[in-house]
C-alpha cells in the first residue's frame, strides 16, 4: 500500500524531528522518521506492538545512544543533548513502564521531579504546576499524599508518573502508552486528563495503539509501522480512512 502523508510546517513548531534513525546494537528500529508537535497540540504517534512507537519517543529524549536525525525542540537543537539537559529545557517524558520510587512517597515522588517556572518565548507563563492542582487534576493522589509509591495500584502509579513529570512544568510531554494495562476508569481518566493539559496549554506526543482513545484527545495523528511513517494527517481523516486502519493498526 502507498503511504499516506500531509503536510505540516515544521518551522513553527515546538518539537520538530527530521530524518529520526534509531538502533538497538546493530538492529535498525527507526527510519528517517519525520514528525513535529505545535504549541497546544495533542499529537498521536499510532501503531501496531513492536511498530517503533516506544523507540521514537525514547529517541526524542536521547535515552538511545545509538540515533542519527535533526531534532529540535523551542528552537534549541538537541539532536545530540543528554537525557536531562534536554528535561531541563522543558521537554517531559512519561515511560509506559512508569518506573515511580518505589520507597518514595507520592509527595516525595512530586519532590523529585520539581523544575523552576518557565515562560514562553513571547513572555507569557507557561503551566505551573503545584501539588496542589496536581491532586485536583488527579483526585486519587490527593487521597494518598504520605503512601509508597510502591503500594499503589497499577493505574495509580501511572498517574503518579504523569504528575512527577508535570512537577517538571514542562511545555511538552512525550506521554508512553498511557491507557495499556490499566482499568477502563482509569483509561477514562486519562483522556480527561490529557484534554485538561491541552487546555492548560501543554502539549503532548502520545504513543497509542487505542484508537478510541487516541480519537478522544488527539487533534493529528502519526502511523508507524516497522520504524517508518505511513500516514501523517488530522485524527478526522485516519478515522475515516479505513483502509490505512486496516493495513497498519488492526490487530
Amino acid at each position: 500500500m502507498a503511504q499516506v502523508l500531509s503536510s505540516n510546517p515544521a518551522s513553527s513548531a515546538l518539537l520538530s524531528v527530521q530524518s529520526l534513525n534509531a538502533w538497538y546494537g546493530a538492529a535498525q528500529i527507526l527510519f528517517n522518521v519525520d514528525l513535529n508537535v505545535h504549541r497546544g497540540e495533542v499529537v498521536a504517534l499510532m501503531g501496531r506492538n513492536g511498530a517503533g512507537k516506544s523507540t521514537t519517543l525514547k529517541a526524542i529524549m536521547g535515552l538511545i545512544p545509538k540515533r542519527r536525525g535533526q531534532l529540535a525542540f523551542m528552537g534549541h537543537d538537541i539532536s545530540t543533548a543528554e537525557p536531562h539537559e534536554i528535561a531541563v529545557r522543558g521537554l517531559g517524558f512519561v515511560p509506559e513502564d512508569r518506573r515511580v520510587f518505589a520507597d518514595l512517597s507520592v509527595m516525595e515522588n512530586l519532590d523529585v521531579g520539581r523544575q523552576p517556572a518557565r515562560t514562553w518565548p513571547d513572555g507569557t507563563a507557561a503551566p505551573l504546576w503545584t501539588p496542589e492542582r496536581l491532586f485536583k487534576l488527579f483526585p486519587n493522589l490527593g487521597e494518598m499524599p504520605n503512601r509508597p509509591g510502591g503500594r499503589m495500584s497499577g493505574g495509580e502509579q501511572q498517574m503518579l508518573t504523569v504528575a512527577r513529570t508535570l512537577m517538571g512544568n514542562p511545555y511538552l510531554v512525550l506521554l508512553d502508552e498511557p491507557s495499556e494495562g490499566v482499568a477502563p476508569v482509569i483509561v477514562e481518566q486519562m483522556a480527561q486528563m490529557i484534554l485538561e493539559l491541552k487546555a492548560q496549554g501543554v502539549s503532548i506526543l502520545l504513543s497509542e495503539q487505542n484508537m478510541h482513545f487516541a480519537e478522544l484527545v488527539s487533534d493529528r495523528a502519526y502511523v508507524l509501522e516497522k520504524g517508518q511513517i505511513r500516514f501523517d494527517g488530522s485524527m478526522e481523516a485516519l478515522a475515516a480512512n479505513e483502509a490505512v486502519r486496516q493495513a497498519y493498526l488492526s490487530v
